[in-house]
């Protein structure tokens, strides 16, 4: 537990610093309407450092949306090696990491934005925690640190617990984010899962994994959610809100194939395209150039072509 502290506090001690900085930075944005120890203040501060870092994380988003999309298509070939090596495990899981190889497929690229996210989440969870008793982290000073500890909204501090206080205010605040923060996290993975995913690989072990934990985190954040502060809570549903954005657009205009948002994309550009023709007075697009026929051969030009060709004097001259 010692290591796994001193890691913690390598790791920590940055991120506090970069938390902060963030979380100032907006702060100091939003004080320009606001005054520094209004609660909203500070709640815009914390939903602006959620957006700066999902913003940072954009790249790991598209690798996650690359591997995910990658784990699906390959889904068929997988249950083939299955059938195939079943018997022995060693070849089974060579195989299957020879196709992940060869799909440049990495089945744990789905997890980054996670796991990164999982540290920043709990420094922000510490950071809230210190300055609720007064004490500075990072580059909040003393008077930041009176200011975010005894700022509220709705009757509750940011730094209050579900399971802190026996405010019922505070509760009810509490256990409705705890609420929107499952929710978010059930339904973001469920909007990938309904429309982004193939037929054939909803059966497979990796719809299996994603099944599993469409059920698993949510429960897991309702059951820690009662000892999050109320800042943290917002900053992950926040996140989670962020993710739904980023997932809708991604789905709707960069479907996968074989899935229904891909059936969606061409209905939707079908529609279009119908709209776009009836607006140009319904002049259909037509595929390859169009030629005229050739004009029919009438009876005055068949015989125009059997009459013999007109002679030179000279030319009937020559025949005698």
């Amino acid at each position: 537990m010692g290591a796994l502290g001193q890691l913690f506090g390598w790791i920590g001690t940055p991120l506090y610093y970069a938390i902060s900085g963030i979380l100032l930075f907006w702060h100091r944005v939003v004080t320009v309407v606001l005054s520094p120890a209004n609660g909203w203040s500070w709640v815009l501060a914390v939903v602006g450092l959620t957006v700066t870092i999902r913003a940072l994380l954009i790249p790991l988003f598209v690798k996650q949306i690359k591997s995910s999309r990658n784990m699906q298509l390959i889904q068929p070939k997988v249950k083939e090696l299955q059938k195939k090596y079943g018997h022995d495990r060693e070849r089974l899981a060579q195989e299957t990491m020879k196709l992940y190889k060869e799909t440049g497929t990495n089945p744990f690229a789905s997890c980054l934005p996670l796991l990164i996210q999982m540290p920043i989440f709990l420094c922000l969870f510490r950071l809230v925690n210190e300055a609720a008793h007064k004490k500075a982290k990072g580059f909040l000073s003393s008077a930041d640190v009176l200011h975010f500890s005894s700022a509220k909204i709705f009757g509750a501090r940011l730094a209050d617990t579900f399971n802190g206080t026996h405010d019922t205010s505070v509760r009810i605040l509490a256990a409705v984010l705890v609420v929107a923060m499952c929710a978010t996290t059930f339904f973001t993975q469920r909007q990938l899962m309904a429309k982004n995913m193939p037929a054939d690989a909803m059966t497979g072990q990796y719809a299996q994994q994603q099944k599993m934990l469409l059920y698993v985190l949510p429960v897991v954040f309702a059951v820690s959610g009662i000892a999050f502060p109320i800042a943290a809570m917002l900053y992950w549903t926040t996140s989670n809100l962020w993710t739904m954005g980023q997932q809708f657009y991604v789905i709707r205009n960069n479907p996968a194939p074989g899935t229904p948002a891909e059936q969606a994309k061409v209905d939707r550009d079908r529609a279009k395209a119908e709209r776009k023709a009836s607006r140009h007075g319904g002049a259909v697009a037509t595929v390859g150039p169009v030629t005229e026929d050739p004009a029919p051969v009438t009876e005055d030009r068949a015989a125009a072509r059997l009459q013999p060709k007109k002679q030179t004097r000279s030319q009937r001259k020559g025949k005698r």
